[in-house]
């Protein structure tokens, strides 16, 4: 039984996510939070504030109970279980307190897209999410992305370090679900690979042993972002995975300001391991 853990503000993209856990999750039982918060600055506003979040928790419980009959319509899944919670903390706090009591494996949360100045790969949200949960992996559901079976899973590593069971399992998790391939990308930085990424690379290989994998070279770009935008073309990847450990990739990109400069927003599924 997967404990997935689905956070919710009631938008487009975060029903996009529910929608696409319960497709990934079609033949497994699991069963899915979704949790909702609540929160409102108290600062100097006193009484004010405390009615104000009384109206809101009221508003944020009918919208779950819109949500609930929304699942119930779409999901007639016996293997499937709901549960519905609301938050009045911040959302990352919530969000480690639950991952804690229900012993949750996955949480799954949509993107909000780029607009304007403010053009985030991720929404601040999902940015917090990613930052400080060190104990749970988060797949991040790009808006307005339909459905598509992972059957091409990319994961880019530079041979940097050794990677452990407990990093690999939660990709080894997903190819498990679709029996996908895992497709291992290296964008040659280097003319060759040190001693030492020789030998992260057989350990790579000696984890992937049981799995459908290959290995794929990449030319080295002035933006990561364009290199890593092409290989989800050219390979026909349907799912992007990373870790989250110190000096990588993607502890780069989750920075705001770097965000702006490279541009890059996933344009697939895009399951981040922390380290």
């Amino acid at each position: 039984m997967k404990n997935i853990l689905l956070p919710t503000d009631f938008s487009d993209n975060a029903w996009n996510a529910v929608v696409y856990a319960l497709k990934l999750y079609a033949d497994e039982p699991s069963t899915f939070y979704i949790l909702n918060t609540v929160t409102i600055q108290t600062a100097s506003y006193g009484v004010l504030s405390s009615k104000l979040k009384d109206t809101m928790k009221d508003n944020s419980k009918k919208e779950l109970e819109a949500l609930k009959k929304l699942v119930e319509t779409c999901d007639h899944n016996a293997n499937h279980e709901f549960h519905y919670l609301q938050g009045t903390e911040d959302i990352v706090v919530s969000m480690r307190k639950i991952v804690k009591e229900k012993n949750i494996d996955l949480i799954i949360m949509g993107t909000k897209g780029a607009s304007g100045a403010k053009e985030f790969f991720f929404g601040s949200n999902t940015v917090q999410v990613v930052n400080h949960i060190h104990d749970c992996p988060v797949l991040v559901i790009p808006e307005d992305y339909d459905f598509k079976v992972p059957k091409q899973v990319a994961f880019p590593t530079g041979f940097l370090r050794a990677y452990s069971e407990t990093e690999l399992a939660p990709i080894k998790q997903l190819a498990d679900l679709f029996n996908s391939k895992i497709r291992v990308v290296h964008i040659n930085v280097e003319e060759k690979l040190t001693a030492s990424q020789e030998e992260n690379l057989e350990h790579l290989k000696t984890l992937l042993a049981d799995y459908d994998h290959s290995f794929h070279w990449m030319p080295n770009y002035a933006n990561k972002a364009s290199e890593i935008n092409d290989f989800i073309e050219e390979l026909n990847i349907e799912a992007l995975t990373m870790v989250n450990y110190k000096h990588s990739f993607i502890e780069d990109i989750i920075k705001e300001p770097v965000i702006k400069r490279i541009g890059f927003h996933p344009t697939v599924p895009f399951l981040v391991i922390p380290k």
